[in-house]
């Protein structure tokens, strides 16, 4: 047996001397001698009848339980490329609870150079080993596949989809029975389409037993390689018609709309944008912005949510040509508690290890002035907010939405002179502050904050510590003002000196630098939430929201975007149901209900 090169001890997986990968727990092999990609191919594709199946259907989901070295997903990519309906979206989820390395996968995958074209893109937006859920976008085959690094349980439990297929992979009954368990199958079947079916390679009687007590119909089918016999199981039932897509429109032009257009792109729907000033008028419109993540050392569901929100964010902007102007922001200790905070906060796995804690003396040499500890957020970016929008965003309806009224199947704009804007199935609001004009229920505070920024020849490295400075295409931004409940969006010179007070206070070299600079600044109002969490979801049949992203819209906004779009086309979500019920607008009327401040009426489906 050889270790994999590079990977540490505890790693997944183990190579034959004949290079055949193998599970280090149990010691079965990834796929079979006889041929992995011919099995795939045999058992799994030909054994849920693709791509017969997918013939005239829009969108269709196939989930997997043992996603191991991806390449049962590799086969399948290369079958949807070849016989991909007009206009279909693929949807793929798949579960594993020990994931490997890039560079193990790449060493298994070596094995088939045929899927080179395929491989490479999947390889190179490998996840990471963040328990959790992670999106892996692959537009060039118009699919996405959401990985649940978790056992199979919970992440069925958490997932929203309905398979059409599956493939059944986890490792042999005998040496891993509980990825064939009773409970397991039922959570299969309860996450099934009418007339699923799904596919394995073996037929071991718990295997039958437990797909049969879901209510499968099973039947045995010619094994591969040295297996004499295999399983194919039928959930009984009609498949659901398929409904045309909605024709939809974005009101608002900022990174929220940007990246609701792009997330409906993504799942091969074109969405109309409305803007009633310019793209990046409000909160997206400064000349940088930090993508860093909420800091949370309480490790729940909101810490996870912003892990994933950012591991997201980082991977659409570093594949985004000309986005990034600098890479890593110091978070500067800036009360005597945060020492054990970051400690705690590295020590997880939210961020797989990429955060680190840096002595006084190292923090200082990085700035080039005394400064206290800091953790080291290393992927952490500054982007070029105009750079983002010009690429996500259509060419935009220069219009002012000021009402939507019922139509029949959708909503009718109208703008405020009552001239109508068009009717559409789905209206997403993307508005940030002004959310009020068209939702008045909207539980959103708006918060004022002005930024500053002057030329530099050297920038420093970005870093913050409740305010922040970072670099700019031609200089130095620092700041930045928050005033809450102040909707003033006009510059204030006392606000630029404010700016330069506070940074005066944490980094007075610095500030001392830019004193005799001329200074520049602008105002925008940011939408907070009385959570400090953001909104995503329904808010009426055919009216979903985007906004309460606070300072962090451009850390947000790529994920829950994607939530959105799932919602309004009937595709899985990318996050899993309780980070979903986290940011669901009805959550304040749920509240507010469980107090009994008033009756309790569900959020819309």
């Amino acid at each position: 047996m050889e270790e994999p090169r590079g990977s540490p001890v505890a790693s997944p997986i183990i190579f034959d001397d004949d290079g055949l990968p193998r599970s280090r727990r149990y010691g079965d092999v990834y796929f079979s001698r006889e041929g992995g990609l011919a099995e795939s191919r045999a058992v799994f594709l030909a054994g849920c009848g693709l791509p017969g199946r997918w013939t005239g259907r829009r969108r269709f989901t196939v989930a997997e339980l043992g996603f191991g070295t991806g390449l049962n997903i590799l086969a399948l990519l290369e079958l949807w490329r070849a016989h991909r309906p007009p206009g279909g979206q693929l949807s793929v989820f798949s579960v594993e609870a020990e994931p490997l390395s890039a560079d193990d996968a790449r060493r298994a995958l070596g094995a088939w150079p045929e899927l080179a074209d395929l491989s490479a893109p999947l390889l190179a937006r490998w996840p990471g080993r963040r328990a959790g859920f992670h999106r892996i976008a692959l537009p060039e085959f118009a699919a996405t596949l959401d990985l649940a690094v978790m056992e199979a349980a919970p992440a069925l439990e958490a997932w929203d989809g309905r398979a059409d297929a599956w493939f059944l992979d986890g490792f042999a009954p005998a040496v891993n029975p509980a990825m064939w368990r009773d409970e397991l199958m039922a959570l299969v079947a309860a996450r099934s389409a009418s007339g699923a079916v799904a596919a394995t390679y073996t037929i071991a009687g718990q295997a039958r037993r437990a797909l049969a007590a879901a209510g499968f119909r099973l039947e045995r089918r010619p094994g591969f390689g040295g297996k004499r016999e295999r399983l194919e199981a039928v959930l009984p039932g009609e498949s659901t018609p398929e409904h045309a897509s909605p024709r939809i429109a974005v009101i608002g032009a900022g990174i929220a709309g940007a990246a609701l257009a792009r997330a409906f792109r993504d799942q091969g729907a074109q969405a109309q944008v409305f803007e009633a000033m310019r793209p990046g008028a409000g909160a997206s419109g400064n000349p940088a912005a930090l993508v860093t993540p909420r800091l949370d050392a309480g490790l729940g569901d909101a810490a996870q949510l912003h892990a994933q929100a950012f591991a997201d964010a980082i991977a659409r902007y570093e594949a985004l040509d000309g986005a990034v102007i600098a890479r890593g922001v110091l978070q500067l200790e800036a009360a005597p508690r945060d020492t054990a905070r970051f400690a705690k906060i590295a020590g997880s796995d939210l961020f797989e290890g990429a955060l680190t804690i840096l002595s006084a003396a190292k923090t200082s040499q990085a700035l080039g002035e005394p400064s206290s500890p800091a953790l080291d957020l290393a992927s952490a970016l500054v982007v070029d907010p105009a750079r983002i929008l010009a690429a996500w965003l259509p060419v935009t309806e220069a219009a002012a939405v000021a009402v939507l009224e019922p139509a029949e199947g959708g909503w009718r704009l109208h703008d405020a002179g009552g001239q109508s804007l068009g009717e559409f199935g789905v209206v997403c609001l993307a508005t940030g502050a002004a959310l009020a004009e068209l939702w008045p229920e909207a539980p959103i505070q708006p918060v004022r904050g002005q930024l500053s920024w002057a030329s530099a020849a050297s920038p420093p490295a970005a870093s913050g510590w409740g305010g922040y400075v970072g670099p700019t295409r031609a200089g130095i931004m620092f700041g930045a003002t928050h005033d809450r409940d102040d909707a003033g969006g006009e510059w204030r010179a006392a606000d630029d000196a404010r700016n330069l007070a506070a940074l005066a206070d944490r980094l007075p070299c610095l500030a001392r630098g830019l004193s005799a600079a001329p200074i520049s600044g602008r105002a925008s109002v940011r939408a907070a939430t009385s959570d400090q969490m953001p909104i995503a979801g329904w808010i009426a049949p055919g009216v979903a929201v985007l906004g309460g992203l606070g300072s962090r819209g451009f850390t947000l906004a790529p994920l829950l975007a994607q939530h959105v779009a799932a919602l309004a086309l009937g595709a899985p979500s990318p996050l899993p149901t309780p980070l979903a019920r986290l940011i669901s607008p009805g959550r304040f009327a749920e509240r507010a209900a469980r107090r009994g401040l008033v009756p309790h009426r569900p959020p819309p489906v």
